[in-house]
């Protein structure tokens, strides 16, 4: 069984809907899908597919590209929060290549995420383009040790997902890693320890080889766990049984139990 622990399921378009593509997914043996906010607009409708799905969980906060400037209504996220199947923050952190200027709310914003977190007790799904020195300087002055996450379609080196790991993060692969032009990020995926490593689509965007260009979709998380396989020179089962294991052993404490025995039962 796979998982593929970052998508956007409403933002992807396919005959049949949300339905249709939750059902290619498990066909293709993706047994349980992350579903990622980007703005508090999307929480009613990820909070609903978690009640209706029980093969998704969700994640709630607000991108740091989404209402720039804006300050996070903290009573709302926390409501939302609470719901069942709502088993992490984010997507928070900082992206200094889409957004210019003075960028002081977005770290600030990223800094609410943290303490939200924190009082929830679930783990954060950070994005870090281009800023990650920032990133971990405020993961630490916020001890998001605490709650540990994802850093999500890592993209960074070795150095920064060492210092990721060490705050107790797990580092998530996209389809990125597939790409020709990404030979430094598969020798980070070649050296990073296993126990660390999660697969993730970020679907609709970023469809790995050889959709690339193509909208990308949970069912092709497989082929990211293919690559990390090839390079590892581990067979395929293997990265499949291994980061569905660091999944759990992340989101276990907010993902209900039956849920997972039933997701593990079918591997």
């Amino acid at each position: 069984m796979l998982i593929d622990s970052h998508c956007h399921l409403p933002e992807i378009e396919m005959p049949g809907g949300v339905a249709a593509v939750i059902a290619e997914a498990q066909q293709a043996g993706i047994g349980h899908l992350l579903c990622v906010a980007i703005d508090a607009q999307t929480w009613p409708n990820l909070i609903n597919l978690c009640q209706e799905y029980p093969c998704v969980s969700a994640s709630i906060g607000v991108h740091p590209n989404a209402n720039p400037g804006t300050v996070l209504d903290r009573a709302a996220m926390l409501a939302a929060a609470g719901n069942a199947g709502v088993v992490a923050i984010g997507e928070t952190g900082l992206d200094y290549f889409r957004s210019e200027g003075d960028l002081a709310w977005q770290q600030e914003r990223f800094r609410e995420h943290i303490h939200i977190a924190r009082d929830l007790k679930k783990p954060l799904i950070v994005h870090s383009r281009e800023a990650r020195d920032d990133v971990i300087r405020i993961l630490k002055e916020e001890s998001a040790h605490t709650v540990g996450g994802v850093m999500h379609c890592f993209v960074d080196d070795l150095e920064t997902a060492g210092r990721a790991m060490d705050l107790g993060f797990y580092i998530s692969f996209s389809g990125i890693v597939t790409f020709r032009n990404a030979a430094a990020l598969r020798e980070v995926a070649k050296q990073m320890p296993l126990e660390r490593m999660l697969i993730e689509t970020d679907a609709p965007y970023l469809a790995p080889m050889p959709h690339r260009g193509k909208q990308n979709r949970p069912a092709f998380v497989r082929y990211v766990a293919e690559c990390l396989a090839e390079l590892r020179g581990l067979p395929l089962e293997e990265i499949a049984c291994v980061t569905t294991e660091n999944f759990y052993r992340l989101f276990l404490a907010s993902i209900n139990s039956d849920t997972q025995a039933t997701a593990r039962s079918s591997s």
